[in-house]
């Protein structure tokens, strides 16, 4: 492996590399902290990460870990979480991190579909006892270590922290102690045989069919992207970037933790971000939540785990009509787009199709599935977003399954979601078809009232007649919580499980 110290941090093609250029380059200057009430409750350095996350890839490897080995694990946003991270990338296994909001029965999906052999967790976050959730989602686990369960068949140890920790969950110490078989010497020359060609990560969200879906990232796409975004961003040594989504999925990853990463920039994290929030990506935000949000340009436009974050930005935050992201006016490096037919042939100018993209920063496989299901022919990516060309600038207009057909003709749930979010005391709303028999599908919003209004669905129902088509209003009002709205682990509102929850409330069969 070249020498690390020789290297600019930005210039790396593999992760090992870049962190032993990262501690070189920025030394004790702090690279992640956790935000505590009174301050800084944990800070760990550039030249930290690295010492600590090679202490636990020697454990790793002393342990039968090596490259491609699956190695999953539950870190919240902080320091924890990049050091394991790390110690698992620099080895050239293969870091599979696993949403801390993940429900006992949605893990062991995640662990069978992923393949893991090790599994890292954090004892507890946000009030979460992680290995408790693990018991019950493999009670296995209470009974003792020689783990050999039909359910997750190639999992063979859990490793966490704390004095009570379950017979079938070991101890750090499993991995800490096993550290000092393994040299410096040997974990370099581990190093450098790790390449931009392997695999490095494989970020879960929710798939089709009900199972998790498992997207791969090579190491090289991977610093491609980081270099990227913090050239985009203007990342520089000192900064001090708030990380305002979780890591575990590639917004937090790559526009928060390994951006700043390679940039020396300071990721500031608090346990209160938006993986706690009811803010549902893919959605037309709130002003509010835009705040939060902290947008700024890069406009960032479309993106996904399949493109390791934003892949176009648009030159405004918002076009008008189009709410639910900036529009595509610019294509980021390392990514081809184009907006096609039912037939993968381009579209005109003024029509609508599937936004597809290509390219070295794309996924270059799901796991476990064949590319001829979710690639073209040409080696284009097939999104599912619907796209409307408007001469160089590609408008998103929403998801290809979300349009609503109410009496023969197509709704757009974003564009009635815009619109009632502009009506006093509505924070947010949510559009949806139901099965009915007259219309085909019936136009509902489920709303969010702000705090303090008392929402008046006749007056609601008068102003957005005013506002739309009539074709387009809903006909049907029903006032939900924030906490009811239906959240995928992916941050999304789940749609199906929004339209079941309308249909009980609103007693239709």
């Amino acid at each position: 492996m070249t020498n690390a110290a020789t290297v600019d941090p930005q210039s790396a093609t593999c992760f090992p590399q870049m962190i032993r250029a990262a501690a070189a380059a920025y030394g004790d200057a702090p690279a992640v902290t956790l935000q505590g009430e009174a301050g800084p409750a944990e800070i760990v350095s550039f030249a930290g990460i690295e010492r600590q996350s090679a202490a636990l890839a020697r454990g790793l490897l002393a342990r039968g870990v090596g490259k491609g080995s699956r190695i999953g694990f539950i870190y919240g946003n902080g320091p924890g979480f990049a050091v394991v991270l790390a110690a698992i990338a620099r080895i050239g296994a293969v870091a599979i991190p696993i949403s801390t909001m993940i429900k006992a029965n949605e893990l062991v999906r995640v662990l069978r579909q992923s393949d893991v052999a090790g599994l890292i967790v954090q004892r507890r976050f946000l009030g979460n006892d992680y290995a408790e959730r693990l018991c019950d989602a493999l009670p296995e686990l209470r009974e003792g270590p020689a783990l050999r369960s039909g359910r997750v068949p190639f999992l063979r140890w859990v490793v966490s922290t704390g004095e009570d920790l379950p017979a079938g969950i070991c101890d750090l110490s499993f991995l800490a102690d096993a550290a000092a078989t393994v040299s410096e010497e040997l974990l370099l020359e581990i190093e450098a045989e790790v390449h931009p060609a392997d695999q490095m990560v494989e970020i879960y969200t929710s798939g089709s069919m009900a199972l998790p879906k498992g997207v791969k990232h090579l190491h090289g796409a991977v610093m491609h992207r980081s270099r990227y975004i913090a050239r985009m961003t203007g990342r520089k040594p000192g900064d001090e970037v708030y990380a305002a989504m979780p890591m575990f999925w590639v917004g937090g990853m790559g526009l928060f933790l390994l951006s700043s990463w390679v940039a020396g920039a300071t990721t500031t994290c608090t346990e209160k971000t938006l993986s706690n929030s009811r803010v549902a990506m893919g959605s037309v935000l709130a002003p509010e939540d835009l705040q939060l949000m902290a947008l700024a340009k890069p406009y960032w436009g479309l993106g996904m785990s399949e493109t390791f974050g934003p892949y176009s930005y648009g030159d405004e935050l918002r076009a008008p009509g189009y709410p639910l992201c900036a529009p595509m006016d610019h294509i980021a490096d390392g990514f081809e787009l184009r907006v096609a037919d039912e037939n993968d042939n381009p579209v005109g100018d003024g029509e609508i199709g599937e936004i597809q993209v290509r390219g070295y920063a794309v996924a270059p496989a799901l796991h476990k599935l064949e590319r001829e299901g979710y690639f073209t022919a040409d080696g284009f990516y097939h999104t599912g977003d619907r796209g409307l060309v408007e001469g160089r600038r590609i408008n998103f207009v929403g998801r290809g399954g979300d349009m609503i057909k109410a009496a023969g003709s197509n709704v757009s749930p974003a564009e009635v979601e815009l619109e009632m979010q502009q009506l006093d005391g509505v924070h947010n709303a949510y559009v949806v078809g139901l099965p009915d028999a007259e219309r085909g599908q019936l136009v509902v919003a489920a709303v969010i009232a702000r705090e303090g209004a008392v929402l008046d669905f006749e007056k609601i129902q008068a102003q957005m007649k005013q506002r739309l088509s009539a074709y387009k209003v809903p006909r049907q009002y029903v006032e939900i919580t924030r906490e009811e709205v239906p959240m995928l682990h992916s941050n999304k509102v789940s749609r199906r499980l929004l339209e079941a929850l309308l249909t009980e409330k609103l007693g239709r069969a």
